[in-house]
């Protein structure tokens, strides 16, 4: 492992500090695709041993996976089941077929150990689970992957609820989170048991994991670099075998083997490698657009904290390893989530590829992008004009 500089609250992932300068490791971003697609970090010590979700998916029918928005990659898939599929000739409902999509490894983000009778013996998941999607070109829920997409259709608590293990308190509360939400502060494994850590659960949008090249403050709270969110979640709520500690929030993990430390950077450049997706043609107006261009600059005031290129601030203090952050009252954010994060606080969110991304703000509470900016125009009193407010929109649609 290359040495890499420490930040200023440190933080230790195994033995090594991590920061969040792009460039800095030697891996190549392919290694790291492979890593984000089907590397599982050990996480059967979860999802097999103690969430049983192997017993589970054996029941479970590709009809019923899809509708809870797990995703199938076509290019997985042979030619001649992907025409089956497109002509309908597929039964959908047999869960034998789930188990044969498994053992293709056709399940964007779930890693199947199928036997020869088909019975799923193992099952882990990979970041592909929440962290990408498929352009729905064969049928809906089957296509080519759209990797750092976050999967705005994945109910990850409908999920977890046919998990035979669970209690039923915790189906009932992870059955509240609904398609696309995510808590990572309600529960941590630590190799052995699940633990809790803040309830009751306050479930955040799950993130895109493109277009985060120079923002290196990644989440919502900007706790700290890629590399350590990445640590955070693959051990702490993957189950993934590693180390992991913060004491800002209490929680250190250890574990033997470490699968996952020597893989953040080649995890790292894959990631950085994958560009936000730039918006359909026509899905904007340009003329609003430049106008809207300029009321971002202007009246609105938009570019002291969403700067460009990557329109956000997080990265634009004196000391580049110390993130500027935002206090919840100082946006109108309710920081009730913040609350339970390492910095209480939350960071600029970056608005590349925002397009596509509804719903918005970290709780999902503004459906569409003139919610976002009525919010902001009544808690700044920018009294802007609803044709301003308009072209504003537009703005943020062509980024």
């Amino acid at each position: 492992m290359p040495r890499v500089v420490s930040v200023a609250v440190v933080i230790w992932i195994g033995s090594v500090a991590f920061t969040a300068v792009p460039g800095q490791f030697p891996a190549k971003a392919q290694d790291g695709q492979e890593i984000f697609r089907y590397d599982t970090f050990g996480d059967e010590q979860l999802w097999t041993d103690v969430l049983r979700m192997h017993e589970a998916v054996q029941k479970v029918s590709p009809a019923v996976a899809l509708s809870v928005g797990l995703n199938v990659d076509s290019d997985a898939l042979p030619p001649a089941l992907v025409a089956a599929l497109q002509r309908g000739d597929v039964n959908l409902d047999d869960p034998a077929v789930t188990a044969q999509l498994l053992r293709l490894d056709a399940v964007v983000g779930l890693v199947g150990h199928v036997d020869g009778r088909g019975r799923v013996r193992r099952l882990g998941i990979t970041c592909a689970l929440c962290h990408s999607t498929v352009d729905h070109s064969v049928t809906t829920g089957i296509g080519r992957r759209l990797d750092g997409w976050p999967n705005r259709d994945l109910n990850v608590g409908a999920i977890l609820g046919l998990s035979p293990a669970l209690d039923a308190t915790l189906k009932q509360e992870f059955s509240e989170w609904g398609p696309g939400m995510y808590d990572p502060r309600h529960h941590a494994f630590n190799g052995r048991s699940i633990i809790p850590l803040n309830s009751p659960s306050l479930p955040v949008l799950i993130p895109p994991a493109y277009g985060l090249q120079g923002v290196e403050f990644e989440t919502y709270t900007g706790d700290g670099p890629i590399s350590y969110w990445n640590a955070y979640v693959g051990i702490s709520q993957m189950g993934g075998e590693g180390n992991f500690s913060d004491p800002r929030i209490g929680l250190t993990i250890r574990q033997r083997p470490d699968r996952i430390t020597r893989k953040l950077p080649a995890l790292l450049a894959y990631q950085l490698s994958l560009d936000a997706p730039a918006p359909p043609a026509g899905s904007f107006n340009p003329a609003a657009a430049a106008r809207g261009d300029d009321v971002f600059h202007g009246q609105g005031g938009c570019a002291t904290c969403h700067q460009p290129p990557t329109y956000t601030d997080v990265a634009s203090g004196p000391d580049p390893s110390v993130p500027v952050l935002h206090d919840p009252a100082a946006i109108g954010a309710d920081p009730s989530y913040a609350a339970r994060s390492a910095t209480k606080q939350f960071r600029t969110t970056p608005l590349r590829g925002v397009w596509h991304r509804a719903p918005y703000f970290h709780d999902g509470r503004a459906a569409t992008l003139l919610e976002v900016v009525t919010h902001y125009d009544a808690h700044f009193g920018l009294n802007l004009s609803g044709p301003q407010m308009a072209d504003l929109v537009e703005f943020l649609k062509s980024l």
